[in-house]
């Protein structure tokens, strides 16, 4: 067993696609490399859990099985289903997977996906294979961007989809793009979500809270010994040193764009 205060890789995966389009290729990864991956944590002898999973034993300060993992999906690309959950069952490894249901095929379909998505049977499937179903917001939206009602119609409108197609409501999110503010996060607890996840490109840990979890990116660049170094949480800094500078950056535009947000509120 491991104990609670152990930090956690959260693996972030998007697309599993061997000809992604312009807009997910670099978020991508290729059916062969997801592959290699997944063998090699199985190698390494890692124990995946689901988000909810994790979150409930920190809530409760239980052990943690020995060398956690999570193996995260954003976004609900085809290719989860095609490619992914074949290697997930082979090693009987469970997953999450973090859906923007207006992405999805058919119900609720706002047309504004940017690959081929799965459709409400595909998930249905995924999830009685043992991937948790999360949400990620309905048209996939910078949430730290939008009014109180834009951002409520986000949180509640993805997750009555999910309940719908699946009859159970999701207990855990991700943050599209990574952002959130303190008011997204207040947002999405009284939403109903347990937990919920970031980016940041840092081992997850307790001392985080439920609702700022970090995760690590896995992207088409990454090659197996790069992916050891993260699961194994070795050289992360340095890994991701370009990553967090931009984001840095970007959080300055986006304070910026608040503020000229509230004002403009104020005036009206």
């Amino acid at each position: 067993m491991t104990a609670p205060t152990a930090p956690v890789p959260v693996l972030m995966y998007h697309a599993v696609a061997r000809d992604p389009n312009d807009f997910s290729r670099r978020l991508s990864v290729t059916p062969e490399a997801f592959a290699e991956q997944m063998a090699l944590l199985a190698e390494l002898r890692r124990t995946p859990l689901t988000t909810a999973e994790l979150a409930a034993r920190w809530r409760d300060g239980a052990p943690l099985p020995a060398r956690p993992v999570l193996v995260t999906f954003d976004d609900g690309y085809a290719g989860v289903h095609r490619h992914a959950l074949p290697v997930l069952a082979h090693h009987g490894f469970p997953a999450t997977l973090f859906v923007s249901t207006g992405w999805l095929r058919g119900a609720y379909d706002t047309g504004g996906a940017p690959d081929t998505m799965l459709d409400w049977d595909q998930v249905r499937e995924l999830a009685a294979a043992g991937v948790e179903i999360g949400g990620h917001s309905h048209t996939h939206p910078q949430l730290d961007q939008l009014g109180d009602a834009a951002l409520w119609r986000e949180l509640t409108r993805c997750r009555t989809a999910v309940a719908e197609q699946l009859g159970a409501e999701p207990v855990s999110f991700a943050y599209p793009y990574g952002y959130s503010s303190r008011r997204v996060r207040h947002r999405v607890r009284q939403a109903g979500f347990a937990q919920a996840l970031a980016v940041g490109n840092g081992l997850a840990r307790r001392r985080q809270g439920p609702y700022a979890l970090q995760r690590l990116t896995v992207r088409r660049s990454t090659g197996i010994e790069e992916f050891e170094r993260l699961v194994c949480g070795r050289a992360i800094t340095r890994t991701f040193a370009r990553d967090r500078a931009l984001t840095k950056g970007y959080a300055l535009v986006r304070r910026a764009r608040q503020v000229r947000r509230k004002a403009t509120t104020a005036r009206v």
